[in-house]
């Protein structure tokens, strides 16, 4: 009653890593709140499951394993969840803001008559307060405690709101893989395994949709893996402008990242897109060249280890979260960086 929840998206037989991220995040808000970690794991010959998110502090594990729930589908996976908040009565619930979070968020949500805040960059505890009117139509004050601040850009990026829903339950949040950080806190945790009848919570109506194909297309590059990152804005000016971030990237064995008016104007490809509306990024250097800094993309990029900004407007708004700022343009700048690069890498 009124723990944590964290729906995990399963590949075959392997946890996403977004939900990885969520549980390690779900520990700690669990902890804020005194109250246990539970996760959900559906799919198919799913095995062992458990061994690969106990070590993230789960203390109960709900497995659902049936043939018809792998691959995911709309309908099995929201009568499931849905039958199984009813009895579990969760005060908050986590996905990753993917395709299958964005699909089954909405779904559980609606049904269960809660709130959902999609994209969140942040999520924290902390107390609310706000004016009601009481039985005589008087306006009071009235206190909400241990609620989930759901943290997230707003208005385009240019503000960050902090959203809560005191009055339903569960309160659910959405959040994009690399966001949160994942970090395994015992390797020999011990939890609850608790193996359900599918049959009890999936009525067989619900296996109406078959997949008769799947195709999956591998990421072309590893941004999110990556240690060095070198990424344009829309000062770069073209595309071709790009071929010099390129060549750069390849010098220092570095990934090219973009900001979103850059992909906007053309000059790089969507699944490059760092930010709120793109992948979020912690590599060790972040090479940030014409970008001015949005709330958005810096939500994408604000935890890398040294940032580096190359910016001619010295008032850039990335370059407050800059460790180093080089005043300049790209053009006169990159291409010294590519000499110095060349000639002391042989």
């Amino acid at each position: 009653m009124n723990n944590v929840f964290v729906y995990c998206e399963i590949e075959g037989k392997t946890v996403a890593d977004v939900s990885l991220e969520l549980l390690t995040k779900g520990r700690k808000l669990a902890n804020t709140l005194g109250v246990q970690l539970e996760c959900i794991c559906a799919g198919y010959n799913l095995g062992d499951i458990e061994k690969q998110v106990l070590p993230y502090g789960v203390d109960k594990v709900h497995v659902f394993d049936a043939e018809g729930l792998f691959p995911y589908t709309s309908n099995p996976h929201t009568a499931l969840v849905v039958n199984l908040f009813k009895e579990e009565k969760p005060q908050i619930c986590l996905m990753g803001a993917t395709v299958i979070g964005r699909d089954l968020g909405p779904r559980v949500s609606s049904s269960l008559h809660s709130g959902l805040t999609a994209d969140c960059t942040q999520l924290e505890i902390g107390d609310f307060e706000t004016n009601v009117k009481n039985a005589d139509g008087e306006m009071v004050k009235k206190q909400y405690t241990q609620q989930l601040y759901q943290i997230r850009p707003a208005f385009g990026g240019n503000i960050v709101a902090t959203i809560v829903n005191p009055e339903h339950r569960p309160q659910m949040a959405t959040v994009r893989e690399g966001v949160m950080k994942k970090e395994i806190l015992d390797a020999n945790y011990k939890g609850e395994v608790i193996r359900h009848d599918v049959a009890k919570y999936v009525p067989e109506t619900e296996y109406v949709v078959k997949v008769l194909d799947r195709h999956i297309e591998k990421a072309k590059h590893n941004l999110k893996g990556a240690s060095i990152v070198v990424s344009g804005g829309y000062g770069m000016g073209s595309r071709e402008g790009f071929d010099m971030l390129f060549e750069l990237a390849k010098e220092l064995h570095a990934e090219v990242g973009a900001s979103r008016a850059a992909v906007d104007a053309g000059f790089a490809d969507h699944d490059r897109q760092i930010g709120q509306t793109g992948v979020t990024v912690r590599p060790k250097v972040y090479i940030a060249c014409g970008i001015s800094g949005q709330i958005q993309h810096i939500a994408g990029m604000q935890d890398a280890g040294i940032i580096i900004s190359i910016n001619n407007d010295p008032n850039a708004p990335i370059n407050t979260i800059a460790d180093y700022v080089i005043n300049g343009t790209v053009e006169e700048v990159v291409p010294k960086m590519i000499k110095y690069y060349k000639k002391n890498s042989k």
